[in-house]
């Protein structure tokens, strides 16, 4: 657990399957990654028991207490966020506590998903090779996530559908644009899903169950493509169309007025998106955003980098100091050792003399 740097519950949702209830967003800091969980009160109820039960001994600190009216406690903001803040209290005060026992048991390390197979001193990474950085149940809670996003991204585009019916052309671009930045953020997080069924499939996740979930990430896929090309190409309405067609004939009768009916009929060279010298080739993640799209996953990702970066800079630091205490130790040993070489000699020529003496005396 030395690995968990900080730990929060950032916030909460109201899901209404397979009933209406409350889950609340866990994200967990480690050296070099960081990931979430969702988890229900119900849950850190089960975990209190099950620490109890595990180590003999209750965590030292007590979950907020339960709402007698759990109609009342769903809707009233100030309840879940007094809850929010005494269930991080709780993590914290596991994290922190004298006695390792707690934060080191089987219950408390899948609560948060951490592996617990080989490479669990480093595995809590995003992405990382040390494990999975999903259980069987945040697997489905994220699945659950991802296709509340992509519904999301329909909606979005059924808005700027609208939208350019009505004319308002600047709103419906930055809304397909929204759709776009939204949808690219889903690719990604697939591409985790699917690394991560991988990792629980190698854990011993049975063939049937393997299958289903891996169906499951198929259908959104699929879907994500879809959405794709249509955020891709924007829709013209029929007010749209008729305008520009308008515009078009003036343009082209202007011209043809002012340059002759042969300038009229030439065409100007489609204006496509350029990257330097040469075209690059798309991604799924790259695909479906605009110039703007690409400038902020950009800066994501040179974020990202410089983030890593510091992080392998302060493990180097560290490495080094070690060395450099490794360095005093082996010194401080050698000379110990020739101390002990002079003293080993002395002895020695000691010994020799003695020898001689005896031999007179005999």
């Amino acid at each position: 657990m030395a690995a968990i740097q900080a730990i929060h519950v950032r916030s909460y949702e109201e899901r209404s399957s397979p009933k209406p209830h409350i889950v609340y967003r866990i994200e967990i800091q480690a050296h070099v990654r960081s990931w979430q969980m969702w988890r229900r009160y119900s849950e850190f109820d089960e975990l209190h028991t099950d620490l109890a039960k595990s180590t003999g001994s209750a965590p030292p600190c007590s979950l907020p207490p339960k709402h007698k009216f759990a109609i009342l406690r769903s809707r009233n903001p100030k309840i879940l966020e007094e809850r929010k803040a005494g269930l991080e209290m709780y993590l914290r005060a596991i994290l922190s506590a004298k006695e390792e026992k707690w934060r080191e048991s089987l219950p408390f390390r899948d609560f948060l998903g951490i592996p617990t197979g080989k490479g669990t001193s480093s595995g809590a990474t995003s992405g990382g090779s040390g494990g999975s950085q999903f259980t069987l149940a945040s697997w489905l809670d994220e699945h659950m996530q991802l296709q509340t996003l992509i519904r999301d991204v329909r909606a979005d585009i059924n808005k700027r559908d609208a939208l350019a019916d009505n004319g308002d052309i600047v709103s419906s671009h930055k809304v397909n644009v929204s759709a776009k930045s939204k949808l690219a953020g889903v690719l990604s997080r697939i591409g985790a899903l699917g690394e991560g069924l991988r990792e629980l499939g190698m854990d011993g996740m049975s063939e049937g169950e393997l299958q289903r979930r891996t169906d499951m990430v198929a259908r959104l896929q699929d879907e994500c493509e879809k959405l794709g090309r249509m955020v891709t190409v924007a829709r013209q309405t029929s007010k749209l169309s008729a305008g520009l067609a308008a515009g078009r004939a003036a343009s082209e009768s202007d011209r043809e007025a002012l340059l002759g009916p042969a300038a009229a009929t030439s065409t100007l060279k489609p204006i496509t998106r350029v990257f330097g010298a040469s075209q690059p080739k798309e991604t799924e993640i790259t695909r479906p955003l605009d110039n703007q799209g690409l400038v902020s996953l950009q800066k994501t990702q040179i974020q990202q980098q410089d983030d890593q970066l510091s992080q392998i800079t302060t493990i180097l630091q560290r490495q080094r100091q070690l060395g450099l205490a490794i360095n005093n130790e082996i010194t401080g040993q050698i000379d110990i050792l020739n101390d002990l070489s002079n003293e080993v000699d002395k002895v020695g020529d000691k010994l020799t003399s003695t020898s001689k003496l005896m031999k007179r005396l005999g």
